[in-house]
C-alpha cells in the first residue's frame, strides 16, 4: 500500500499544476451597429467576461481585452450584432458555429488585431 501511495504522489508531482498564462486580443468593430462580444475556452466550460456578460463595442477604437488563462488553452471569439445574433464573427453568441481563424492559443503571444465589418 505504501509504494502505491508513494507512486501516486510522484505521478501528481510530475504532472505539476496546470500555468496560468494571458492572452491579449486587439478588437476594433467598423460595424455601424452595436456589437456584443464575448470569449469562449475550447478546453474548459467557460467564457470571458462571463457571468451572462458580454462586452459591448459600441464605437470604432480598438479595444484590448487581457484574458487569464491556462497556458495552452484555446480561446475563440464571437461577436455578434445586438439584437441578431444571425449577425456574428468568429463563433457567434454562445460559442454556437464553427471558424477557421479565430481561435488563439494562450501563452503563444497576442492576438493579431481583428476588424468586425460587414
Amino acid at each position: 500500500m505504501g509504494k502505491l501511495i508513494s507512486w501516486i504522489v510522484l505521478t501528481l508531482a510530475l504532472a505539476g499544476p496546470a500555468i496560468a498564462d494571458n492572452l491579449n486580443w486587439r478588437i476594433r468593430s467598423e460595424h455601424p451597429n452595436v456589437v456584443s462580444l464575448e470569449f469562449y475556452s475550447q478546453d474548459y466550460s467557460r467564457a470571458w467576461p462571463g457571468d451572462g456578460e458580454v462586452y459591448i463595442l459600441d464605437d470604432y477604437d480598438t479595444h484590448s481585452y487581457n484574458l487569464q488563462c491556462q497556458s495552452g488553452e484555446t480561446i475563440c471569439y464571437g461577436a455578434w450584432v445586438r439584437g441578431d445574433s444571425d449577425s456574428y464573427w468568429g463563433v457567434g453568441l454562445n460559442d454556437a458555429n464553427g471558424c477557421s481563424d479565430c481561435c488563439y492559443t494562450c501563452g503563444q503571444g497576442d492576438t493579431d488585431l481583428r476588424i468586425l465589418n460587414n
